[in-house]
This record gives C-alpha cells, structure tokens and sequence, in this order.
C-alpha cells in the first residue's frame, strides 16, 4: 500500500475521521515528508516515548527524535513532556493536522496551496464525514449574556465558565478564516486549553493569554457576530472555536452542506415577543448565521428548525424583542470527551481499528 495512503487510514481510524480522496493525498504529501511519513504510520494517537516509536519505526533514536521533532514544528503531530521526557502522538485532521499549520506565521508560502486543497476536501469528503452520524464531535455554546435563567443552566453550557475554570490558555488564529479568507472577520479568537494548548505555545502557534484577556475574547467574538462552538462533552472544553458561517468548518456542515448533524445545537431557542419587535431586521439580516430568522410584515419570524439557539439574536436586539427558550426536545450531551469518542467511532464503525491502533 501507498505510504501516504497508509497514513491516511491510520488518520481516518480517528473520530473526526480522514475520509480517501484526492486532495487528502495531496495535502499529507506537501505536510509530511516521506521520511516522516514513514515514522507518522507507526505513531499512536496516545504520545508515547522516542525509544518507542524509534524501534517501531526501524530508525535509530536520533533519526527518530529529528522526524519527530520536524514534525511536532509543523503542528502536525503532538509533543509533550512529562517527567522531563518529551512524548510525541498524531493529532487528528480536526483539530489537529488541518488548523494547527495555519496558526504559524512561518508556514505562509504553504498556506495559499493547502487552503485550496482543504476546501476542495472539505465539500468532496471532509465536511459531510467529520459531521456525526448521528453524534457531533461538536456544539454550540450559547453567547453567556443571552442565557436566560442561571438556575437551569449547566456548568457545561456557560461558555465563561469555561475560562474562569481552565488552568491554561492558548489563543491562535483562527485556521478557517486563514484558510478559507470568506470573510472580514476577527481570527485572533481561537481558544484552547490544556495540554494542547501548552504544545501549541511552546511550539510558536499561539500564545498564552490570562484569564481576563480569554474573557475579552469572548466578547470580541459575540461583537462580531461570531458563534461560540466546543467540544460535544460535558466534562471539560478542549476549545472554544469562534466561528463564521462562510469559512469554519463546523457551522458550514449546516450552512453549505447542509448536514443534519453538523453540530448539535444548544438546549435553546430564540422566540420573538412580537410586541416588542420594532422591525429593525438586525437579527435577520446581520446576526442570525443561520438565516433561521426572516421579516414578514415588519416583524422578526423564528424557523425554529434552522435556530442553533447561539443567542447572537438576543445579544444584539435593540428592544428585548428576542428572547431563548428551552426547546421541548433537549439535545443530550455526552458525560465525557472518552465519552463522546467512543459513542462517535461506534457510529461511524471505526471503533476496532482506533482501539487497534491505541494497543499498538
């Protein structure tokens, strides 16, 4: 078999998936080398040691740690330390192999290429694979100011919390508005937390940010009319994307593709209190990125069906006319991101070959 065709299945055996096509091809040959290609097709998702993947990958602890260390620069693996000892892991296409390249300043020549290259994936085969089958990998969080009672909302729900609670902070650009360059809006509003974070700014592709600067950023992104997105779990937020309709691939599963489970939505609604509506049209026409929301007769009209109930609506409405409620069918969060992942790879049958590859 194909070296880079090796890689991809080992890459597909993920969650989020790395569906065969052309541009795929294409894409791991321009990021990974052929030396390093051959070390990345004995890797696990899980990091593990050099003298590990050295021995798997039939080089000499030196040659590895090079091809290891090339690639953790390129964002296209993961490095981390633990007990002094630096381990090294794929990463996923999403999040991982696609956006990661993008938030370094230094790969620019590549990014012209690749981002053609990724769009013509994303609307051949990317798009409709990474989206659930039926459970996203993906959610909307509601704009923090929209909620409407903080005694029903959950820990998980308040984006804010998010922040407040996470012990580290990366904030990067955002690799679909780098990649995709639709739109005008701020990049600099990708939040990540944890141990990727920590890998991402100790490799150049962002910076740590404090508490205060995250929470600034949340409010950035609600101005700009961007929705807040993260993992599909309730236990912890991995990230919280910023996203647009027109560039990011999580909300253009629903807005381009038109997949019903591109993301889940949040457990609101808006609704309009029609005596309130003075016809401004600013929900319609510049804040609801879904177009779930049209003017008839001058006054606000809700296709509940369409609302991602991101809140971007009531955030913006000049009178109070637009308010969240909770929808009658709450959508259910997985309890964990393990969770999550293996709920997802028994849907997609990739259950068997992920777990062969965590074993190995």
């Amino acid at each position: 078999m194909d070296l880079y065709e090796s890689l991809r299945e080992r890459l597909d055996a993920h969650p989020s998936t790395a569906p065969q096509a052309g541009s795929i091809q294409e894409i791991l040959k321009i990021l990974f080398t052929p030396e390093e290609a051959g070390v990345a097709v004995t890797m696990s998702f899980k990091v593990k040691p050099v003298p590990e993947i050295a021995v798997k990958s039939g080089l000499d602890e030196d040659t590895a740690l090079k091809h290891l260390e090339a690639m953790a620069d390129k964002g296209i693996i993961m490095a981390r330390k633990k007990g002094g000892e630096t381990l090294f892991g794929l990463v996923p296409l999403i999040p991982g192999v696609f956006e990661f390249p993008f938030m370094k300043s230094g790969l620019v020549p590549l990014h012209q290429r690749l981002g053609e290259l990724w769009e013509e994936y994303h609307g051949e085969a990317l798009g409709a694979s990474f989206a659930g089958n039926p459970t996203p990998l993906m959610r909307v969080v509601t704009v923090d100011k929209a909620i409407p009672s903080r005694d029903q909302v959950h820990p998980y729900e308040e984006v804010v919390r998010f922040i407040e609670e996470a012990p580290f902070i990366a904030l990067a650009d955002c690799a679909c508005r780098v990649s995709v360059k639709a739109c005008d809006k701020p990049k600099d509003v990708c939040l990540v937390f944890g141990h990727a974070a920590e890998f991402l700014v100790e490799r150049g592709f962002a910076r740590q940010i404090s508490r205060e600067e995250g929470l600034k950023v949340l409010d950035r992104a609600e101005e700009a009319g961007l929705v807040h997105t993260s993992n599909n779990s309730a236990d912890r937020a991995n990230l919280i994307c910023n996203c647009c309709p027109c560039c990011c691939t999580v909300l253009r599963g629903k807005t381009q593709l038109r997949h019903p489970h591109a993301f889940e939505p949040s457990r609101y609604e808006a609704k309009v209190i029609a005596a309130d509506c003075s016809g401004c049209a600013v929900c319609a026409a510049e804040r609801c990125p879904v177009a779930a929301i049209t003017m008839i007769d001058d006054l606000a009209v809700v296709e509940v069906k369409e609302c991602i109930g991101c809140g971007l609506c009531i955030s913006s409405c000049p009178t109070g006319a637009m308010v969240l409620i909770e929808r009658a069918a709450v959508p259910t969060t997985p309890a964990t991101v393990s969770e999550m992942g293996m709920q997802v790879l028994q849907e997609k049958g990739r259950l068997e070959a992920f777990l062969k590859i965590m074993n190995e």
